[in-house]
C-alpha cells in the first residue's frame, strides 16, 4: 500500500541506520581508547574487577619501591658489618702479637688497638641509610632496639580485605653499639661487657687490674679493652690477654652470625622484589585480557560498519524518494 502519511520503508531504513551508527560509535570509541571496557556501562563486572586490580597494582608498585629502599638499608648495614669484622680480625692479631711482650711494646700496641676501636665506631656510626642505622642505635626508653620493618607485600584475600606483609630485621641481635642507658637495655656486640673466661655478656662490669693475674669474673668490652694502662704504666698480664682474645673471638662469632642474618634478609628482599614485579606483570596481562580491545578485530569491524552506514544512508534515501512516485499517479 502506498501512503503519504506513513513511510514504512523509511522508518525501517532509519532504524537500521541508527543501529549501525550506534555500533560505529562503539567501535570508534574502542579504537580511540584502546579499551573494550573503558567505563562501567560497557561491562560493570569486568570494569569493577579491572579497577580493583589496577588499584592493587599501584599499591604493589609502592611495595616494590619500599623493597628497593629496604634492600639499600640492609646492604648498608651489611657493608658496615663486613668492614667491622675485618677490623676485629686485626684487633685479634694485635692481641696475639702482644702476648709475652714487654709493657713498652704493649703501650705501642695499645695505640694501634685504640685506632682500630675508633675505626669500628666510625663504621657503625656511618652505616646509615635514609635515617636508619642498625649497627649503632639508641633504644631510648625502650629496653630493646625496635625491629626494622620492610614492607614486602600487599595482599587482598577472598573477602576483599587488604593487609601488608613485612620482612623484619631484628636489630637487637645485630647491633654493635647501644647508646641507651635504660635499665634492662642490653648493650651491643662490641660495647657489651663480657666475662673474660666465657665471653658471655653480663649487666654489671668487673674491671680487671692490669698487670695482675686474671681474676674470676673479670669483664672486658671490645669497644674499650686495654692491654696497657697509661695511668698506672702497667700492661695486661698474659692471662688477661688470653681472656681478651676470648672476648674478641666471641664477639667475632656474634658479628659473623649478625652478618649472616643481614645477608639472609637481603636475599629475601631480592626474591620478594622479583616476585612482586612478576606479579604486577601478571596482573597487567590479566586486566588486559578483560578490558583491552582487539585492534585487529575492531579495525575489520570498523570497515564493515562504514560500508553498512553508507548502504543505510543509500537505503534511507531510496525510501524517502518513494513518496515522490505517488505524484505520478495524479498527473494527467
Amino acid at each position: 500500500m502506498a501512503s503519504i502519511m506513513t513511510n514504512a520503508s523509511a522508518l525501517t531504513a532509519l532504524q537500521s541506520l541508527n543501529a549501525t551508527q550506534k555500533n560505529l560509535d562503539t567501535t570508534q570509541a574502542r579504537i580511540s581508547t584502546g579499551y573494550r571496557v573503558s567505563q562501567a556501562s560497557d561491562n560493570a563486572a569486568y570494569w569493577s574487577i579491572a579497577t580493583t586490580m589496577r588499584s592493587d597494582n599501584q599499591a604493589m608498585s609502592t611495595v616494590s619501591d619500599a623493597l628497593g629502599l629496604g634492600a639499600s638499608k640492609v646492604d648498608t648495614a651489611y657493608t658496615g658489618m663486613s668492614s667491622a669484622i675485618d677490623t676485629i680480625n686485626q684487633i685479634q692479631q694485635k692481641l696475639t702479637a702482644s702476648y709475652g711482650q714487654t709493657d713498652a711494646s704493649k703501650e705501642k700496641t695499645q695505640t694501634e688497638i685504640k685506632a682500630l676501636q675508633d675505626q669500628l665506631k666510625a663504621y657503625a656510626d656511618g652505616a646509615t641509610f635514609s635515617g636508619t642505622n642498625m649497627l649503632s642505635v639508641n633504644s631510648g626508653t625502650a629496653t630493646a632496639a625496635a625491629d626494622v620493618k620492610i614492607v614486602s607485600a600487599f595482599n587482598r584475600d577472598a573477602t576483599g580485605a587488604v593487609s601488608i606483609s613485612t620482612i623484619d630485621v631484628n636489630v637487637e641481635s645485630i647491633k654493635l653499639y647501644e647508646a641507651g642507658t635504660t635499665a634492662g637495655t642490653v648493650k651491643g656486640i662490641l660495647d657489651a661487657d663480657r666475662v673474660g673466661a666465657t665471653g658471655a655478656i653480663v649487666a654489671t662490669a668487673q674491671n680487671p687490674t692490669l698487670g695482675a693475674a686474671a681474676a674470676a669474673g673479670d669483664t672486658y668490652s671490645v669497644a674499650s679493652l686495654k692491654i696497657f694502662d697509661s695511668a698506672t704504666g702497667k700492661g695486661a698480664s698474659d692471662s688477661q690477654i688470653s681472656e681478651m682474645m676470648n672476648v674478641v673471638d666471641t664477639a667475632l662469632k656474634a658479628m659473623t652470625t649478625a652478618a649472616t642474618k643481614l645477608g639472609a634478609a637481603k636475599s629475601s628482599i631480592d626474591l620478594q622484589k622479583t616476585f612482586t614485579q612478576s606479579l604486577m606483570d601478571s596482573i597487567d596481562r590479566g586486566v588486559g585480557q578483560l578490558v583491552d580491545a582487539d585492534m585487529n578485530k575492531e579495525s575489520t569491524r570498523l570497515q564493515a560498519l562504514q560500508v553498512q552506514q553508507q548502504l543505510g544512508v543509500q537505503a534511507l534515501s531510496i525510501a524517502n524518494s518513494s513518496s515522490q512516485s505517488i505524484l505520478s499517479l495524479f498527473r494527467g
